[in-house]
């Protein structure tokens, strides 16, 4: 396969799945704010804090109020991470290789693009979720017509390292990050606890951690988000497939033979004999950014073994 396709490919897939979380995490703390009783206060700053762009979003806008946020996060053409932004460079991308995909593939990311271009950015609050709600499906929608139409090869197999590193990343900077700012009240209000089943909710895990663990604990939170094998959005359970994935396209059968393969190699390993009470211990800040800079050592990995061309 052309390196230029598969890279294509590789960030296509990457910019849907990372629109995909940008809007489950507005659209959960809009749920939580219309859920209770009170103003919560600085609750949407973490939200920009978990992308890494903090001080863009300060320069460009006064405050972090919900408006600002969501404008940011969502429309703002000039920010590269909006989900305007990433479905614009999805949309690209996927058009530089129309004759590698589907048809349905190609139509899906565009009318997926217009949905959210034709959409208002004046919408009221109230009316939000229903729009996160359908970019969160529309990509659903994505990855199942992928799945369904496009032949497992190596450009599959590119789209699925994309998808899930992506994911692995975007888990690990919510749980960061809202790990970080409630561990000091732990569940000591009722507040507290909707706050970690809007952290729960914002991977689309809350249903499946009730199933695993009958209360709500921090550290089980974290245990099921980080160390999970069959929950899909976990860092362990995103890691174990995209693996495969590598391990399909370069044909090692597992032998580290490059960068990339070696870097993720030893972050499943880790998390294969690691708990959650050592990496609590570590420091679970520490160990998720240590987590994070490892992820993007391995794309890096991927970028310099498969995309790169060398004269």
């Amino acid at each position: 396969m052309l390196s230029r396709v598969a890279d294509s490919i590789y960030w296509l897939n990457r910019y849907i799945e990372r629109a995909e979380n940008i809007a489950r995490f507005v659209e959960v703390n809009l749920n939580l704010l219309i859920d209770c009783n009170v103003v919560v206060e600085q609750q949407w700053e973490p939200l920009v804090i978990t992308t890494g762009d903090a001080e863009m979003f300060r320069d460009r806008y006064s405050t972090p109020s919900a408006e600002n946020v969501v404008r940011f996060l969502t429309y703002d053409e000039t920010y590269s991470n909006s989900i305007i932004s990433c479905l614009s460079a999805a949309r690209n991308n996927a058009k530089s290789v129309r004759d590698a995909i589907s048809s349905e593939m190609w139509e899906q990311v565009n009318s997926f693009y217009f949905m959210v271009k034709d959409s208002s950015p004046d919408g009221s609050l109230p009316e939000l979720p229903d729009f996160f709600a359908a970019v969160r499906t529309a990509s659903h929608q994505f990855a199942g017509v992928m799945d369904a139409t496009m032949s497992h090869n190596e450009g599959w197999h590119f789209g699925q390292l994309g998808r899930l590193i992506e994911r692995a990343d975007k888990t690990a900077r919510i749980l960061d990050v809202k790990y970080f700012l409630l561990m000091p009240d732990g569940l000591g209000t009722a507040l507290d606890e909707l706050q970690w089943i809007a952290l729960l909710k914002s991977t689309s895990g809350y249903e499946m951690y009730r199933k695993a663990f009958h209360q709500i604990n921090p550290r089980d939170v974290a245990r099921f988000l980080v160390f999970d094998r069959e929950f899909p959005r976990s860092i362990y359970s995103c890691l174990l497939r995209a693996e495969k994935s590598l391990y399909c396209i370069s044909g090692n059968g597992g032998t580290w033979s490059n960068s990339a393969e070696r870097t993720m190699g030893k972050l499943r390993s880790q998390l294969d004999y690691m708990s959650i009470e050592e990496a609590i211990s570590l420091g679970l800040h520490e160990f998720l950014d240590e987590t994070q800079s490892r992820l993007n050592f391995i794309s890096q990995g991927i970028s310099e073994t498969f995309f790169t061309l060398e004269y």
